[in-house]
């Protein structure tokens, strides 16, 4: 059992683009969480040209759908969010992915050590590392599959 991105990446993986609306790209992430069985919480973006350009994650659209200031209006358990949600959503839909993607990105090579990408995730909170080379996106390093492969190998070195 090896120890890199190359051995712990995905290499299945749908992507979105920046002028998609927010509504669409949360079809995508529908659709790729039905395709992989388990629950995608982060989607690589890439241009016309199939380059890498930004990540859109589940805490983008969290930012995008909770209010800025409402620190501001009080404690939480003071406020009335009758409807927020729904109206927060219902505005968010017709955004660009581009206008809240994260395009300060963090990527690997696919011979990347895995005690290296665990320091880079732990380092720069990322929950999710695109393997690039050569300038093409080979896969991406999800830290749900470093754990299992942490898991793996505890199990192979306990027997």
């Amino acid at each position: 059992m090896g120890h890199t991105a190359r051995d712990i990446m995905e290499r299945t993986f749908m992507t979105i683009q920046p002028d998609m609306t927010i509504g669409e790209a949360m079809t995508v992430f529908r659709h790729a969480s039905e395709a992989t069985g388990r629950r995608v919480f982060g989607l690589m973006v890439t241009d016309y040209r199939g380059q890498l350009v930004g990540m859109l994650s589940m805490y983008d659209i969290f930012l995008l759908i909770r209010p800025k200031h409402i620190h501001i209006w009080g404690e939480m358990k003071d406020l009335d969010f009758t409807g927020m949600i729904a109206h927060a959503c219902q505005k968010a839909s017709r955004m660009l992915v581009g206008d809240i993607m994260t395009t300060d990105l963090i990527t690997i090579v696919p011979d990347t050590h895995l005690l290296y990408i665990i320091d880079i995730m732990l380092k720069k909170h990322v929950r999710r590392i695109p393997v690039i080379e050569d300038g093409r996106i080979l896969g991406i390093v999800y830290i749900s599959r470093v754990f299992d492969h942490l898991l793996e190998t505890f199990q192979t070195t306990a027997d």
